[in-house]
This record gives C-alpha cells, sequence and structure tokens, in this order.
C-alpha cells in the first residue's frame, strides 16, 4: 500500500511538473505573439536616426489641405498608397533653408510610386517665394506645396519649423523629427529604404492580393 501511494503520488507530481512546463510554454509563446502584433516589422527605435521619434502606435494623420504651383487644392488623401516624409517648413526660416537640398535629393533618390517627399511651405507669401527659394537653391524634384492660412501647423500639431513627419501608406503618423536633418545622409537613406520596402513587401502579401480580387 505504501508503494502505491509513493508511486501515485510521483506521478501525480510529475503530472504537475509536467502542467507547469506546458504553462510557461504557452506563457511565453503568447507574450511573442503580442509583441509580435505590436510590432509587425515596423521600424524600431534602435533603427530610427538620430532625432526621429517614433510613436509606439500609429496614429491617423489629419487630411491637411493645401494648394500646389498653380493654385489647385490638394491634400493629403492625394498620396494614399505612398510612404511620405511630409517636412513642415518656410522659406524665412534658416534650419529649414538649409536642410531643402537634402530633402530635394532625397526625392531624387526614394521618389516613385511608393514613396514621396512632401515639402509643405506655410509662407505667407504664396507659391512665388518658394519658386524663388527653389531657383536660388537649385531645387529640381519637390513640387510647390503651400499652406498660406498656416492650418496645416495646429492640424498637425507643428510647435517648430522644420518639423518633419513619417507617414506610413495608410496615412498614420509613424514618427517625427523636429528641426533639421541631413536627408540624403546614408543612416537617413537605409532607414527610409527599409520602411519602403516593408510596405512593398506588405503589399505583396497573399492577403492583400485576396483582397485586392
Amino acid at each position: 500500500m505504501t508503494r502505491t501511494v509513493t508511486v501515485d503520488r510521483l506521478g501525480a507530481s510529475a503530472s504537475r511538473r509536467r502542467m507547469m512546463l506546458l504553462l510557461v510554454v504557452i506563457g511565453f509563446a503568447g507574450l511573442a505573439g503580442i509583441f509580435a502584433l505590436r510590432t509587425p516589422g515596423g521600424p524600431t527605435l534602435q533603427s530610427a536616426p538620430r532625432g526621429f521619434v517614433l510613436n509606439e502606435v500609429q496614429s491617423p494623420v489629419p487630411d491637411v489641405q493645401f494648394t500646389d504651383h498653380e493654385g489647385r487644392p490638394r491634400a493629403l488623401a492625394d498620396f494614399r498608397g505612398k510612404v511620405l516624409v511630409l517636412n513642415v517648413w518656410a522659406t524665412w526660416c534658416l534650419p529649414c533653408r538649409k536642410e531643402m537640398p537634402t530633402l530635394d535629393r532625397l526625392q531624387a533618390a526614394l521618389g516613385g510610386r511608393g514613396f514621396e517627399v512632401v515639402a509643405l511651405s506655410i509662407d505667407r507669401q504664396g507659391a512665388e517665394a518658394v519658386k524663388g527659394f527653389y531657383s536660388e537653391v537649385g531645387v529640381r524634384h519637390l513640387s510647390v506645396r503651400i499652406d498660406t492660412t498656416g492650418k496645416a501647423l495646429s492640424d498637425l500639431a507643428v510647435v517648430g519649423l522644420p518639423t518633419t513627419i513619417l507617414i506610413d501608406a495608410e496615412r498614420r503618423e509613424l514618427g517625427r523629427l523636429m528641426g533639421p536633418a541631413e536627408w540624403d545622409g546614408p543612416e537617413m537613406d537605409a532607414f527610409l529604404k527599409k520602411i519602403v520596402e516593408r510596405k512593398a513587401e506588405v503589399l505583396a502579401s497573399p492577403e492583400n492580393k485576396e483582397n485586392s480580387l
């Protein structure tokens, strides 16, 4: 009888250990799943260039309104499906003037179907002020976009110039950088290329192909 009780206890103890081990494994798997859902291959703080503050949660960006070089109405919704570098600037802002040629080179290097630099000026003098500045410094690849009302500042919660907002293809803010930057530098180039490539991978996934049929 004693031996039977001992064996039963050992068996029960072993069963409990196996159950605890299983629960631990399930717990780790659950945490890994949650982590994967929170960061589905997205950019990380470690990969962001200096000064870039990335959001843990991507929030929708307001559909900011502005005009083009001919005064025609435009909006951020026009660029849906593209990763955007939205730079809010003005010709009277010295740091903005300094970084604008690097944004022009960034647009020349990465601009296309999946990416665009949207340089949004808040100059009250309108398109002519921007055209003159672009001609002065040799900007050739950036389009003229103007918000003479300055409403974009409040819509985007911009507190200083320049401010650059990184927006994904679904018009959600990934993060922002306050102040000037070298937009054509190797670190920034590699960071933005990863985001554009990841967007292309998502669009090419079987789930998205099925949804597009």
